[in-house]
């Protein structure tokens, strides 16, 4: 479509079809829907921290300019957008009379300043995303024109919006440090529910918004609250007390998952979760003399016995990686790609090959191992990691941190031989994943290369993907970007795997969309 207008316009009738399957089910309006979160969160902007449990909470109060749904994608604060011929300005109308929480008109001012200010300068991934930007004109209040010095396709821009897209009023951020302002904690958006308290270690409050801009039957909850309990034995326990609704991202263990879905209260699944589909990774410090032999690495992936760890870990919701893009990413994806299958014999022999053998004590080397604390598999993942090590002659220390430990240990200050953790693909290659490839991000930045790897074929593979209209040639590139990944291994990307969450089957029109629990919920009903 090179060279061609190209226009997506949102007709509503994605969102006629949930609102009136929702009414044809007779809607219960009121009540209060309780949600499990098992860590807190500092900032709850998702326009500054692109992160699951911020967009968790903070959309049900910020909405972004493009949602997905499972038939496309649809428009929430923005109704139609286009791209010139040469992808160089891209187009978006803006929805008129909607109004922030406080009562001020939301417009193209919030948006070009949002995008300027906090997309292109200090939100995570976007801040790689945006690189080109250089300007957001607003020749109307509803029009938004962004202005590009090389190509943007508008694919890859509309893929992005649903986690990178959402406005902050510029009213309340303008003259501001944007990343000490008050509003990062107590978020005004144009959401269905507005931000009402925050009491730290135990929960946050949102409440009906009364004057929400798609009607005045929406939203049908009075109120959502979201309860910090990271003992996952005890929110199992409240979730089956009756005392929480949903639980979502693995939030109880696998062993009380799949024991509550056989309780016929509960919906348990990977449905509501395909826009953030995951890897289990190990990722290594190529700055480390050892680690920077290939043969060492695949040695390692060797050594993994994937299929195992998806049957144990995982309970069989998965399958092995091929590469940083996952088969959801479709056309992006290919499978054709170099495979390292588990044989334990073939890793002892490139050990020996790359002068590392065995000791007296049968330990050829040791490692500084930081699995990362997000949840349960995670640290089994890397539990996993280590006694998989152990039966090739490498001995794993096991680090284990909080969150700031862990990414301050791996992304800042580079103290980890290998780590374990996830990658979250989020919907284009470009928007989550090529960062933990391309070159040059700054040192400290969260879920980006800080591995030490550094080629030219691929940041000149991942460059070239991020300005080409084709879709076509696009796909191509990112095919080669993944082959060489899984030759050059600076990350392996072990185990594809679909989140999952449990749900009490009295909440209503629950996980309908692709990234449910991201979403506003302004559909979402009690029957109680």
């Amino acid at each position: 479509m090179r060279g061609a207008r190209r226009r997506l316009l949102l007709l509503g009738g994605a969102l006629c079809v949930i609102a009136a399957a929702a009414q044809a089910e007779g809607v219960k309006r009121g009540g209060t829907a309780v949600i499990h979160m098992n860590a807190e969160q500092g900032v709850l902007n998702p326009a500054l921290r692109a992160s699951t449990g911020v967009y968790q909470i903070s959309g049900k109060f910020m909405e972004p300019l493009i949602d997905k749904a499972y038939d496309g994608y649809v428009g929430v604060l923005a109704t139609e957008w286009s791209s010139s011929a040469d992808g160089k300005a891209i187009t978006f109308k803006l929805r008129e009379g909607v109004k922030w929480h406080d009562g001020k008109p939301f417009t193209c001012d919030d948006v070009a300043f949002t995008a300027m200010n906090l997309w292109k300068k200090l939100l995570n991934y976007s801040t790689t995303l945006q690189a080109n930007l250089e300007a957001v004109d607003c020749p109307t209040p509803h029009t938004a024109v962004f202005k590009y010095s090389k190509p943007m396709p508008l694919e890859l821009l509309v893929a992005a919006m649903p986690d990178l897209g959402h406005p902050v009023p510029k009213h309340l951020y303008e003259g501001t440090d944007i990343l000490k302002n008050p509003y990062n904690q107590k978020p005004v958006g144009t959401g269905p529910f507005k931000f009402v308290e925050y009491k730290r270690g135990e929960y946050i409050i949102g409440e009906r918004n009364k004057d929400y801009w798609r009607g005045k039957e929406y939203p049908y909850l009075d109120r959502v609250i979201w309860r910090f309990i990271p003992d996952k034995a005890a929110a199992a326990a409240a979730l089956e007390a009756g005392e929480m609704h949903e639980s979502g991202f693995n939030g109880i263990s696998m062993e009380d998952m799949v024991r509550l879905s056989k309780d016929p209260r509960f919906d348990v699944g990977p449905k509501g979760f395909e826009n953030n589909v995951a890897h289990s990774t190990i990722e290594f410090n190529l700055r480390n003399p050892i680690l920077s032999d290939l043969r060492v690495r695949q040695a390692i992936y060797h050594a993994l016995d994937t299929d195992f760890a998806l049957k144990t870990i995982m309970r069989g919701y998965g399958k092995p990686g091929r590469g940083p893009i996952p088969s959801a990413a479709g056309a992006n994806y290919t499978d054709e790609v170099q495979t390292y299958p588990y044989n334990v014999e073939k890793a002892k022999a490139l050990l020996d090959e790359a002068g590392y053998k065995p000791d007296a004590k049968g330990i050829r080397f040791k490692l500084k191992h930081r699995p990362a604390p997000w949840g349960e598999y995670t640290q089994l993942w890397g539990e996993y990691f280590a006694q998989a090590m152990k039966q090739v002659g490498i001995s794993v220390e096991l680090v284990t941190n909080d969150a700031p430990g862990f990414l301050n240990g791996v992304y800042r200050d580079h103290d980890f031989d290998t780590a374990s953790g996830w990658h979250q693909f989020r919907a284009d290659p470009a928007v989550s994943t090529t960062v933990w490839l391309r070159s040059g991000a700054p040192v400290g930045t969260a879920w980006s290369n800080q591995f030490g790897y550094k080629s030219d074929k691929m940041d000149d593979l991942i460059d070239a993907a991020a300005v080409e209209l084709d879709s076509a040639k696009r796909a191509n590139l990112y095919h080669q970007a993944q082959k060489l990944e899984m030759t050059d291994l600076p990350v392996i990307f072990a185990m594809e795997h679909p989140f999952l969450g449990i749900t009490n089957k009295k909440l209503k029109n629950h996980h309908n969309t692709p990234r449910w629990d991201s979403s506003s919920w302004y559909d979402v009903w009690l029957d109680q």
